[in-house]
């Protein structure tokens, strides 16, 4: 039994996926549970954050999106048993791939999948859900008649972000970086507020959210990356999004921005800005949920609504179309380099 594994170099950065023979499995005991993958999403690994949690080692399992049907289950498991559909996501310190015929995950990573939703919608879904819900739900509190601005919408992220935040009842702003992208938006039902064209770099994000909302500002902004410096000093992947003064600015009073920018650097003029707002400042940690034991509870709640909203077509997720466990390693290539617009998602 095969498992699909990356290696990182010793001298650079790089880093490259390697399928292993894996041994049989130890015995499943207390709370784990022994799952045959139907499925697992393939997503960017965050080599930066192993380091730093010093989780680092020789191979590292990939693949952690995953939806199955349980096997064994050990003898402290109290919510599932044999023949079970289930859906979760592997912990960061798991030591088993997603990318396998058989893992064992702990049964509080896991939640029942329901019947309607297949298997590829499950392993699809239920990452992308939980940073819509963490960045929506904790750290905005959403709620009807909001205005959201969502960057970059045509995203997997976007995508599900936007149909949470139209779920609530809120009025919904996006940005389109392609006239695909922007036609994809377009097509959403509900439709949106307005998209804003920012592929030719004449958009103005501010300017265009303070026209839509009437000089007020906008409720919520969900980033996807901000310019921190001038556009002359930043990697060309950058020059699409916006400057932290335009987030800044087109922000309402009491207005919650949540950002994906790590680094973010505010100076103390724009800190001023934020305070006489009464603006607050977010960061959406794709990790957070499993950096804490103490919010088992309210994660388990999220992976269950997630499922709901997915099996009752609230969640209508942009997935590409699914691929053999042969051509993991280099789709997971491709998707280490650039996270394409539709979610991979690899069918056993």
């Amino acid at each position: 039994m095969k498992g699909l594994y990356f290696q990182k170099s010793s001298t650079n950065e790089e880093i490259t996926f390697v399928f292993q023979e894996r041994e049989n499995l130890p015995v499943t005991e207390d709370n784990y549970v022994k799952l045959q993958v139907k499925a697992c999403a393939l997503s960017q690994i965050n080599t930066k954050l192993l380091a730093e949690m010093k989780m680092e080692k020789e191979f590292f399992p990939v693949g952690r999106e995953i939806a199955g049907i349980v096997l064994d289950v050990g003898n402290k498991v109290s919510f599932f048993q044999p023949d079970d559909e289930v859906v979760g996501i592997l912990p960061l310190d798991s030591e088993d791939p997603g990318l396998c015929e058989v893992a064992r995950v702990h049964e509080h990573h896991l939640v029942h999948k329901p019947e309607k939703v297949t298997w590829t919608e499950a392993a699809g879904t239920i990452r992308d859900g939980v940073r819509a819900y963490t960045a929506l739900h904790y750290l905005s509190h959403l709620s009807s008649g909001k205005s959201v601005l969502i960057m970059d919408g045509a995203s997997a992220l976007g995508t599900i972000a936007i149909q949470l935040a139209h779920h609530r009842g809120a009025k919904v702003i996006s940005t389109a970086g392609s006239l695909e992208d922007k036609q994809c938006l377009e097509r959403l039902r509900p439709s949106l507020a307005r998209v804003i064209d920012v592929s030719n770099g004449k958009a103005h994000v501010a300017e265009s959210c303070l026209e839509e909302t009437g000089g007020l500002g906008v409720d919520i902004v969900l980033d996807a990356g901000v310019r921190l410096y001038s556009k002359d000093d930043e990697p060309a992947v950058k020059l699409q999004l916006p400057h932290k003064h335009d987030i800044i600015t087109l922000l309402g009073v009491g207005g919650h921005w949540i950002t994906t920018e790590e680094n973010l650097q505010l100076d103390p003029p724009d800190s001023h800005c934020l305070f006489l707002k009464g603006a607050t400042v977010a960061f959406l940690n794709d990790e957070v949920w499993n950096l804490s034991n103490v919010q088992q509870g309210k994660y388990l709640c999220i992976l269950k609504d997630v499922m709901e909203k997915l099996s009752s077509g609230v969640f209508r997720p942009q997935l590409d179309e699914p691929i053999p466990l042969y051509e993991a390693k280099v789709s997971m290539e491709v998707v280490q380099k650039t996270q394409g617009r539709k979610k991979q998602v690899v069918q056993f």
